[in-house]
């Protein structure tokens, strides 16, 4: 029994259990770091004392419009101050907040704003004609719209809908947040990119936010007083959770709306900016700029990438340059980055080629979870850890998302056998590193957007010359991988690469629409299925 046998009179009290959320860190900054910078966009620049009572306004703005604890509030805004007030504000009024893609087509957006029936949406001006043809199509109620102006943005306000500025304006400053009762309370509703037909709605928990801020604190080597460049859209995963986390360490989150090179390099030479997340094409970006847009600076800048593995090559280029790049992976599912490949010192020394394939690699696990390996996808046993054995990514623990919104039967299938089920192939090292092999197959990843393959090819076989068709990833130096469609016409009918990617614009988002058509006959097995690898190895040049 343990030397404490008896337990009596021992239990949870409001003074040893209080629910985990990433709400109580800008709680915390705004009495230890008032007159720090919080938030800075331009001119823009809010103390923690000026951040969390705007965010108290929000929040007290978003009650009196009539959203009740548990109801969605959307938003469709780039990454401007907005769009990180809201990661707070929202929940502090006990509500869920659902970021969109401002990059997905009408349909899809329509869809989001369906399922979670969002009662409110702060929308960009830039966006308004994005998000009233959305809720045009809406099949349900309709969400308010709050217009966020933004003056730099070159898209002035229409008037047509109460401004983000007046709406805060009308809060309190002193409300009372929300807080949860249970951690296991939702705080954030996260769609997938629909890689298997309609976008899948992920559910976070305040336990998991919280966790995945204090566990990338410890991956990231940070110390306090950081200063974090929002180059990962705030739509992606919260942003890796990187806006909740700023409070904790009273870091400085500087909003860049526009990723571009310019924009980063005066980020961080202006702001002294010290870290950032971005996919691989960020770090090609910043390797390709050209000479009138880049900045010197004396520091090296610390940064996350995910997405896609990144070349070795592009490691390479880009840390001469000032930069510090750790490769970490994830997915929606797990609040973003779940792994990092975490330095040995003993690397150090390798050949520069040895050592930036190493970088590359997946990684291990990251402390708020409890694990994650390889495992036979059938058998859910451990692979061989040989380097040459083939398994699925698997994952389990706190930062594991609830399940996938009004979706059982997904949940169930992927939590199957009490792991969280990645899709992912990867190989693992003796030392446990592991490697991605092929993300879950018919995924493309273009620019650190996922596209579904099947959704494409469903746009496709709508053209009236069009008899079967296939869309793989293609290799493409700047977005790392672009769809890629191969198709077989019906007899007789004539039809070029321009006129059938015309066609799919008009229905998808342009990230989604093929870059390239090969029209041939498709390889098939003797039952008719489209053999896939046969068209990667083509496009591959296997």
């Amino acid at each position: 029994m343990g030397w404490l046998a008896d337990e009596s009179g021992l239990g949870k009290c409001a003074a040893n259990h209080v629910a985990l959320t990433p709400l109580s860190h800008l709680n915390r900054a705004a009495r230890l770091f008032p007159d720090r910078e919080a938030l800075v966009y331009g001119k823009v620049r809010h103390t923690y004392a000026a951040y969390h009572a705007r965010v108290s306004r929000l929040a007290s703005a978003l009650a009196g419009a009539g959203i009740a604890p548990g109801d969605v509030v959307a938003t469709i805004l780039p990454n401007i101050p907005a769009q990180a007030e809201a990661h707070f504000g929202v929940p502090a009024c006990a509500a869920i907040l659902n970021t969109i893609n401002v990059r997905l087509d009408v349909h899809t957006v329509s869809y989001i704003l369906d399922h979670g029936q969002a009662k409110l949406v702060l929308v960009d001006t830039q966006f308004l004609p994005l998000a009233e043809a959305a809720l045009a199509a809406m099949e349900g109620p309709k969400p308010q719209i709050v217009e966020v102006a933004d003056p730099d943005s070159g898209f002035p306000a229409t008037g047509r809908y109460p401004e983000y500025e007046e709406f805060i304006a009308s809060g309190d400053p002193a409300f009372d947040w929300i807080l949860p009762q249970d951690e296991w309370e939702s705080i954030a509703l996260n769609y997938t990119s629909g890689t298997t037909g309609h976008p899948k709605g992920v559910v976070y928990h305040h336990r998991g936010a919280y966790l995945s801020t204090m566990g990338q604190v410890v991956s990231w080597r940070m110390v306090l007083h950081p200063v974090y460049l929002t180059i990962v859209p705030l739509f992606h995963c919260n942003g890796w959770c990187h806006t909740w986390m700023m409070p904790l360490l009273g870091g400085t989150v500087v909003c860049c709306r526009h990723v571009d090179a310019k924009s980063i390099y005066d980020a961080i030479a202006d702001e002294n900016v010290t870290h950032f997340g971005g996919a691989p094409i960020v770090l090609n970006t910043l390797i390709h700029a050209d000479d009138a847009d880049r900045r010197a600076f004396d520091h090296t800048v610390e940064v996350f990438t995910a997405g896609a593995p990144p070349p070795a090559a592009t490691l390479a280029a880009i840390e001469p340059l000032g930069f510090n790049v750790t490769q970490v992976y994830g997915l929606t599912e797990v609040y973003g980055p779940g792994t990092e490949c975490l330095w040995k010192d003993d690397w150090d020394a390798l050949p520069s080629k040895e050592r930036y394939a190493i970088k590359a690699r997946t990684g291990v696990v990251m402390p708020m979870l409890e694990d994650c390996t390889v495992l036979d996808p059938e058998m859910r046993a451990q692979i061989d850890m040989d380097g040459a054995a083939q398994g699925e990514i698997m994952f389990r623990g706190n930062a594991v998302m609830k399940g996938y919104y009004k979706n059982p039967e997904a949940t169930e299938k992927a939590f199957e056998g009490g792991w969280f089920h990645s899709g992912d192939i990867a190989i693992q090292h003796p030392d446990g590193y592991m490697k991605i092999v092929d993300r879950s197959k018919d995924v493309i990843i273009s620019g650190g957007e996922n596209v579904s393959s099947v959704e494409v090819e469903d746009v496709l076989m709508h053209h009236p010359d069009v008899l079967l068709c296939a869309v793989v990833a293609k290799p493409d130096e700047k977005w790392g991988e672009v769809p890629c469609a191969f198709v077989e016409l019906k007899p007789g009918r004539q039809l070029t690469e321009a006129e059938l990617i015309a066609f799919a614009r008009k229905e998808l988002a342009g990230f989604k629409t093929p870059k390239a058509v090969v029209f041939q006959d498709l390889p098939k097995t003797s039952t008719g299925k489209i053999q896939k690898f046969e068209l990667r190895n083509q496009v591959r040049g296997g």
